[in-house]
């Protein structure tokens, strides 16, 4: 049978369409999933991976050496009782927790690299604001965001219980209330970046609980590497 001209080339178009939708399941995220879909700026967007199979990393990432100090290669982990995570668990987190508002992923570095790109789904506090004072009040609107509250006047009995570990006494600090806080990653440039361990040592000395804080020690470089969908804020 002859289809007419027009037919074959929708028939084609059809056929070079369906060929194309194969060919992007040959990078898939892991085993089974093709992609994730996750929250950011309160859009829906959908993490998946580059298809060029030829594809290669450059500029800044591509970079095997810099200066140390500062860039110098950061353990594996970076405080006790803090996970170091890699990009399955972020897919993870990406579906449960950022999509249900019970975690974030946080974005360490300063301004300037996060414009450059970032991870879907993060928000950018630059590591400097978790290590300001008490009192600022960029500080206190960034924890805000985590779900932490900042304390007034705390009755002498009641502080007196928390200590002994009544009242959810070990979420709660004289100047800061963890009870709502929320899970977290943290990243930022990658295996030789100091920024989110910084993060995440001062968030500590805050008195955030370790066991809802990770590190993502891959940061950009790896989720480059891997061809994974960045986001340009």
């Amino acid at each position: 049978m002859r289809f007419p001209r027009l037919q074959a080339l929708a028939l084609g178009g059809l056929l070079l369409g369906m060929t194309a939708g194969a060919a992007a399941l040959d990078v898939k995220l892991d085993s089974v999933r093709d992609s994730v879909e996750t929250i950011h700026n309160g859009q829906v967007v959908k993490v998946e991976r580059i298809q060029d199979l030829d594809h290669k990393i450059t500029g800044s990432f591509a970079k095997t050496s810099r200066k140390c100090p500062p860039f110098c290669i950061q353990p594996t982990q970076v405080a006790p009782r803090v996970r170091t995570v890699s990009e399955i668990d972020i897919f993870d987190f990406m579906e449960n927790e950022v999509v249900a508002g019970t975690g974030i992923i946080v974005d360490a570095r300063l301004p300037s690299w996060n414009k450059k790109g970032t991870i879907p789904g993060s928000i950018n506090i630059p590591f400097t604001v978790f290590e300001s004072s008490p009192s600022d009040p960029k500080l206190v609107d960034a924890l805000y965001k985590l779900g932490v509250r900042k304390r007034g006047e705390v009755n002498v009995v009641t502080r007196f219980l928390e200590k002994l570990g009544l009242l959810n006494g070990h979420l709660k600090t004289d100047d800061w209330d963890f009870t709502q806080a929320k899970k977290l990653i943290l990243f930022c440039n990658g295996p030789w970046c100091g920024q989110s361990p910084r993060a995440i040592r001062a968030l500590l000395k805050l008195g955030y609980p370790p066991e809802r804080l990770a590190y993502y020690r891959g940061g950009m470089q790896m989720w480059q590497m891997f061809g994974l969908t960045t986001i340009e804020p």
